[in-house]
């Protein structure tokens, strides 16, 4: 076959339903296709071209459908192996043959049947939309408008057949998806056919209730919302659990089992059990909304990110960022795995740290909230984790996946560790390269490289290891490692890093040893739990302090800021510079020391980073990169090798983003050197490539403040992964940005 054998100029729409009808009156609105229909209801089929649903009736269908680009059967579930039957004889090789079935196994079973070998151009397809109407009266024009249609193709199927069926529905509004037939089945079990299956056995139930008249006359909402589907054609629902039979008992069976578990907890008074139950669904509830929005941390968004930023501005005011990003996830993580209840407040409502959270709810954890920054976590002692029902998705987190490796090293069952497409680009060797060593059982991905796979029910042996390079995460790995380890565990580290691990451990009531460049923990102890006041993040604080650094007349406050001595490299840095910056009000919050920051403009001088500082401002280089590039004279990066395997190679997405703005910038293999512009020179206007690094957009965000013309900062929509208010922040204190969204 040609690759233009398909077409979907002339369509006939069997069946002139709400489905039928809607599609039909849809694909007249394009003005691309000639549409008939035909019904075995004669005056349903005239009310249709009356209304001009459709441009011709089908009275002989005989004798249309040879003449016809593609044919939709588009008739209950129970007809359409009959009416396929009918169809077959009398199409053409290359007519596009397709359905809109919620149940695809006995249509395509049927297709067997009829043709032996479906034909190349019979495609499968069933459109995510409804209503509780049904008929010709209930046609609705917009019924697919930002709506999924899922194909399921055969194996026959032609590549092209594929292509004009998807270039037909997406031009009338839905998003396309594919899947097999056994999937598509059991997806829509659950999701559709469950749930219509309980709305009509609830009402059933409750009418022959002797008292049905006061439990109707006195339902509220939350009974309307969920029996409202009751109200659907009976007939069809009828059709489609026979049609769907296996699939719908598999479903209602594991629903069953649940709400067995269910009406146990509550004759018991299980609150723990029932707090289990609640908080899972209103997290799994929730993030269903944030899918359906496009903003779930899946890394397959359905709307890209992008910020206009405008030249110019002052940065003024006082501030509180949300939240240290590695301080919430690792209350999170011990709070599970302590003794008792762990109440946090100030925890970051990111995606990163939420992906933490939902992994331990995924392993049977009780968590509530979080509601406003507070969370609490039922802990279930280290050895109480189960079995996660699939793998442990962590979205764009290498916090979550590096410090997890470690955790579930120790555990007794296997769990699979993965994330999105950034993510699973990552190193992974370099924590289970120690793991292995303590006698874990790791198995990565091509390159090292998530999914990593952990096998469980292995004695781990405390070890002492060396760090190859300053990195928290993969020393916080070893250590967490240690809490199920026999004997000690330490790690040496070259140069300081973040010790959040270790401090939170003491907080918690578990022993460590630190001397200078080595930390230790004997395994088997116990975690008794504590209460959690999360400082603000130091790395989000910093795109403020440096955007009042560089812009003159700018005064800014940054209040609650986490000054914990292996985090405040970015001090030093930008001190080291000339910056205008006075630390005030300098406190301890549960074992964290916090301050204000006072910024001030000052005009700023290039420098040689030093090293020993490089480890204390690792996740700050981007924005100091910016500060650098408005600053008089060279500054010198060196040993920051690290910024290479970060969400992305900092270094180079700094180095090509500052040059199409007019900086004079050479990346090295450990850093950069940067020709400061000076106090008087501005950015030029400029595209940004940001490789999905929330870190390097909020850098180039922060440069606008001394651009001279707008720059376009590309693919940002995970900023939301630490910094959630980072736009609304941003215009507080005087900057101009836009957010501009691309399907």
């Amino acid at each position: 076959m040609s690759e233009t054998t398909f077409c979907h100029n002339k369509v006939l729409v069997l069946g002139l339903g709400l489905i039928g009808g809607s599609l039909a009156t849809a694909l007249k609105r394009t003005k691309k296709h000639q549409v008939w229909g035909y019904d075995l209801d004669v005056s349903s089929m005239q009310q249709a071209q009356d209304q001009a649903v459709i441009d011709h009736q089908a009275v002989d269908l005989v004798a249309t459908l040879p003449h016809m680009d593609v044919v939709v059967l588009a008739v209950p579930v129970k007809a359409m192996e009959k009416v396929m039957a009918i169809v077959a004889p009398h199409l053409r090789a290359n007519t596009l043959l397709t359905d809109v079935g919620s149940v695809k196994g006995n249509i395509i079973a049927a297709a067997y049947d009829i043709f032996t070998t479906p034909p190349a151009g019979f495609v499968p397809g069933h459109p995510i939309a409804g209503s509780e109407r049904s008929g010709i009266n209930a046609v609705n024009i917009d019924l697919f408008v930002d709506h999924k249609f899922i194909i399921t193709p055969l194996p026959s199927s032609h590549p092209q057949a594929i292509a004009v069926l998807a270039d037909l529905w997406s031009g009338i509004g839905c998003e396309i998806l594919t899947m097999d037939v056994e999937r598509h089945d059991e997806v829509l079990a659950a999701t559709s056919h469950l749930p219509h299956l309980l709305a009509f056995s609830l009402v059933d139930t409750l009418a022959s209730d002797g008292d049905n008249k006061d439990i109707f006359r006195y339902a509220a909402g939350g009974f309307r919302d969920f029996t409202r589907i009751a109200g659907s054609d009976p007939t069809m629902w009828h059709d489609v659990f026979v049609a769907n039979r296996d699939a719908c008992l598999k479903t209602l069976d594991s629903f069953t089992h649940g709400l067995a578990q269910l009406r146990t907890a509550v004759a018991d008074g299980d609150s723990q059990t029932m707090m289990g139950i609640f908080t899972r669904a209103r997290s799994a509830r929730h993030h269903f909304e944030k899918i359906l929005a496009g903003t779930a941390y899946t890394g397959t968004m359905t709307n890209t990110k992008h910020f206009n930023v405008h030249p110019g501005g002052q940065v003024q005011g006082r501030i509180r960022v949300p939240g240290d990003k590695s301080v919430s996830h690792r209350s999170i993580m011990l709070g599970a795995l302590a003794q008792g209840t762990t109440h946090i407040s100030g925890f970051l409502e990111g995606e990163d740290a939420m992906a933490t959270l939902q992994a331990f709810r995924d392993m049977g954890v009780v968590i509530e909230g979080p509601d406003d920054g507070k969370v609490v976590v039922h802990g279930v002692g280290l050895h109480g984790l189960q079995a996660p029902p699939g793998p442990l998705y962590v979205g764009n987190s290498g916090t979550t996946i590096r410090l997890m490796a470690g955790l579930m090293a120790g555990q007794a069952f296997d769990v699979e560790l993965s994330g999105d497409v950034s993510l699973n680009k990552r190193p992974m060797e370099r924590v289970a390269k120690p793991l292995r060593l303590m006698g874990a059982v790791v198995d990565t991905a091509d390159g090292g490289c998530p999914p990593m796979r952990i096998k469980g029910g292995q004695a781990l042996q405390g070890i002492h290891y060396d760090l190859p390079m300053a990195s928290a995460q993969v020393k916080s790995c070893v250590v967490l490692a240690g809490l199920y380890a026999q004997g000690r565990t330490s790690v040496t580290e070259p140069a300081p890093t973040r010790d959040h691990t270790e401090r939170m451990l003491k907080g918690f009531g578990y022993a460590v040893e630190r001397t200078s460049d080595t930390c230790a923990i004997t395994g088997q102890g116990e975690l008794m739990a504590t209460d959690i006041d999360v400082p603000s993040d130091i790395s989000s604080a910093t795109f403020f302090l440096v955007a009042a650094a560089i812009c003159p007349a700018s005064d800014l406050v940054v209040e609650h800021v986490g000054m914990n001595p292996t985090r405040v490299g970015v001090i030093n840095i930008l001190r080291l510079m000339g910056a205008d910056l006075t630390v005030l009000n300098e406190r301890e919050v549960g074992g964290e020391p916090v301050a204000d920051i006072h910024v001030k403009y000052a005009p700023l001088t290039g420098i040689h980073v030093p090293e020993d500082q490089v480890p204390l401002a690792i996740d700050e280089f981007p924005a100091l990169m910016v500060a650098a590039a408005c600053a008089s004279g060279t500054t010198t990066i060196t040993g920051a090798e690290e910024l290479r395997v970060k969400e992305s190679d900092r270094i180079q997405a700094m180095v090509d983003g500052l040059k199409a703005m007019g900086v004079t910038i050479e990346g090295t293999a450990d850093g950069a050197i940067i020709q400061g512009m000076g106090a008087n020179q501005h950015f030029s206007s400029a595209q940004v490539v940001t490789h999905h690094d929330h870190r390097i957009a909020m850098a180039f965000t922060i440069a606008g403040l001394r651009a001279d013309a707008n720059i376009k900062i590309l693919d940002c929509a995970h900023v939301a992964t630490s910094f959630p208010n980072f736009v609304e922040l941003a215009r507080t204190v005087g900057m101009t940005l836009d957010e501009e969204f691309q399907s």
